[in-house]
């Protein structure tokens, strides 16, 4: 028999047992349960007739269809070998010959999982010139990848893309001057903009001591959340024009440590550099480098941030303000551990709610004599009764020359020297002339503009009294009798005017 007549015979045949099936099926309305049940067994015989009956039509027929082209075996589900429009958003590494022992170099199968992401599906854009990657994720899958090259994205003008999930370590002749997430443009786009929406979450970098973990060059609204980057030489994370760069969750060491390591003086490095302008580090600690973060940008803040990256008795800086006159700086809520605050003609600059611990303490540094708009209020210091002043000027490049809206007021110091720009005394005598002292106390040297007083005095006769003189913060009130009295004295530096219900105060401020 010709094989069409086959196939026909075949077709007809399957169709009859079709409705043989269904009439089986049918030839009862009683629950399927209870037609199983029945005592002679009918019901089960005659489906297993039909069940028999049916694979051998089925078998029949795979043999009387004519072979189809042989395939090879399927190829790995990498992204690429799928067609545009059904690739996924998960891009897993190892699919792509990344290896997770972190044996063997796994670069270029991680830049050609990025390169696909990259070139994957797009939904509209975010920024103008950067297209939305539709949340594409490169999942690093748990492993841990050594990497000889920076990994980067391959052009400008991208952004909605996630990098998660593992570990990537800097080989031995990874270069020096390079990041192991490099989000710098090797081309340019349209966009003002190299990147938008990048997130790098829960990784860990070590960089082996050769360059650097992150750069963010030039990108806006970047996120580095629950990241763990050590061994760098140069800085954990740059942050470099751009804005809006979060990072939040974090921990960051030259050098794998807790605290009192040995070698701690050798510390070198920078853990955060922000370059740019409206970021934020939120909930970060920083166990070692010479500087834990340096500021040069405006509108940053930096909140819950925990220093002990080096010592300042070794030459640490826990965070460092490198923007003289523009400063725009908040910090807020955060734990300088033996390691201070360092600002450069500090203007609009704000720091509370803080602790200083082991006699750290923050350094006004004049470089063209700037002081404005500066907040130190509320924080507590804590030290070991050495005389260290939690407030100090550097005045050796020249003198502070413009001072106003300075507060320094209302912390609480143990173990240390106090200082404000605001300050009570009094002082008890019989005689013409009541002097007192407020050097120790005031910030500024030579700068009270402003004094309020009260005379207070138990004899027979009423004195007339006038402030005398308030130079080198020294405040002297005299009468024009020699009567028993107490003088008290309220004095404050560093802010246009005060009103304060109390016995005397002095201000100091640009215009002396």
């Amino acid at each position: 028999m010709e094989p069409a007549m086959q196939r026909k015979m075949l077709t007809i045949v399957m169709g009859l047992a079709s409705l043989l099936i269904v009439h089986v099926n049918g030839e009862t309305s009683l629950p399927f349960d209870h037609q199983k049940l029945t005592s002679d067994g009918h019901y089960l015989d005659q489906m297993q007739k039909m069940q028999a009956f049916k694979h051998s039509l089925l078998t029949r027929r795979q043999l009387a269809t004519p072979p189809t082209i042989s395939s090879s075996p399927a190829p790995a589900p990498q992204a690429t070998n799928q067609p545009p429009g059904s690739r996924p958003s998960v891009y897993e590494v190892t699919t792509y010959g990344a290896d997770p022992t972190g044996k063997l170099d796994s670069t270029e199968a991680l830049l050609r999982a990025i390169t696909d992401a990259f070139n994957g599906p797009s939904e509209g854009f975010l920024m103008k010139g950067i297209k939305n990657l539709g949340g594409a994720h490169i999942n690093l899958q748990g492993g841990n990848y050594l990497i000889s090259k920076p990994l980067r994205l391959p052009a400008a003008g991208a952004g909605n893309l996630k990098i998660s999930g593992g570990t990537l370590t800097a080989s031995d002749d990874f270069p020096t001057d390079g990041y192991l997430i490099d989000l710098s443009a090797s081309s340019s786009s349209s966009s003002s903009y190299n990147y938008e929406y990048i997130t790098m979450k829960d990784l860990m970098l070590d960089c082996n001591f050769r360059g650097g973990g992150i750069s963010v060059i030039n990108s806006l609204r970047t996120s580095i959340d629950n990241c763990y980057i050590s061994h760098f030489s140069t800085e954990g994370i740059l942050v470099q024009n751009g804005h809006e760069t979060y990072i939040r969750n974090s921990f960051l060491g030259q050098h794998i440590t807790a605290g009192g390591d040995p070698g701690e003086r050798n510390f070198s490095g920078t853990a955060i550099n922000l370059m740019g302008n409206d970021n934020a580090v939120t909930d970060v600690v920083i166990f070692s480098a010479a500087i834990g973060v340096m500021v040069s940008g405006q509108a940053n803040t930096l909140s819950g941030v925990h220093c002990y990256n080096k010592a300042r008795g070794f030459g640490g800086t826990g965070i460092y303000l490198k923007l003289p006159s523009l400063t725009q700086t908040r910090i807020v809520n955060c734990y300088l551990d033996y390691t201070g605050i360092v600002a450069e003609d500090p203007m609009q600059l704000t720091i509370s709610s803080s602790f200083f611990l082991g006699d750290a303490f923050i350094l006004l540094k004049s470089i063209n004599g700037l002081a404005e708009g500066i907040n130190i209020v509320d924080n507590m210091f804590a030290g070991s009764d050495t005389g260290i002043e939690i407030v100090q000027l550097d005045q050796s490049k020249g003198p502070f020359k413009k001072i106003d809206q300075v507060v320094v007021d209302r912390n609480n110091v143990k173990g240390m020297n106090l200082k404000a720009t605001v300050a009570r005394g009094s002082v008890k005598g019989n005689g013409t002339s009541w002097t007192v002292d407020f050097s120790p106390a005031l910030l500024f040297p030579n700068l009270i503009n402003h004094v309020q007083y009260s005379l207070s005095s138990g004899g027979a006769t009423f004195p007339r009294h006038a402030l005398r003189n308030v130079s080198g913060n020294r405040v002297v009130i005299e009468s024009d009798i020699a009567v028993p009295a107490s003088v008290f004295r309220h004095g404050g530096a560093g802010q246009r005017e005060l009103t304060l219900a109390c016995v005397f105060w002095g201000l100091q401020k640009s215009e002396l």
